[in-house]
């Protein structure tokens, strides 16, 4: 029996976070966010994850002096310190990819995902990295509740109104 995979998803959106945190913990993963860099190095240290899902550019660390955190620091620290070797990143951004996708890949990053993500492609991505022997996890299907409903039934003849 395979281990659940653990991926941390590393964006100062908390919609973003929260997104794909449903999207991939309903594909079977286990999955930790983190709003900015500092937050991302404590849980790297101690959830130790398989994957990281990482955007690329982030606002000034107030706590650390006004530093600027981007995808590039935030790999190269991994890196430098240890603490991340082997995990697989995927930069995902709303740059313009032609400006900084073979730089990610360069950095280290195994794949970028321009913003909007198409998600499918996304899952297909994480999916060939972490369990590339294994059949997809589909997640299971969510009930329709815009099901149309029926007219209530009158009083006097107890059939249904029309």
């Amino acid at each position: 029996m395979n281990a659940t995979k653990k991926i941390l998803v590393v964006d100062d959106n908390p919609v973003i976070l929260r997104a794909l945190s449903l999207a991939l913990g309903a594909r079977g993963y286990e999955v930790f966010t983190a709003l900015d860099a500092s937050e991302a190095f404590g849980t790297v240290r101690v959830e130790k994850p398989d994957l990281i899902l990482l955007d690329i550019f982030f606002p000034p660390d107030i706590m650390q002096g006004g530093m600027t955190w981007n995808a590039f620091r935030i790999i190269e620290w991994m890196h430098r310190m240890g603490v991340a070797q082997g995990v697989p990143i995927i930069v995902i951004s709303g740059a313009e990819p032609g400006e900084v996708r073979d730089r990610c890949l360069a950095a280290g990053a195994v794949a970028f995902f321009h913003k909007p993500i198409h998600m499918p492609e996304l899952f297909d991505a994480i999916h060939g990295i972490l369990d590339p022997e294994m059949e997809p996890i589909e997640p299971e299907p969510v009930m329709d509740l815009a099901l149309p409903v029926a007219a209530p039934a009158t009083a006097a003849t107890g059939r249904l109104s029309v």
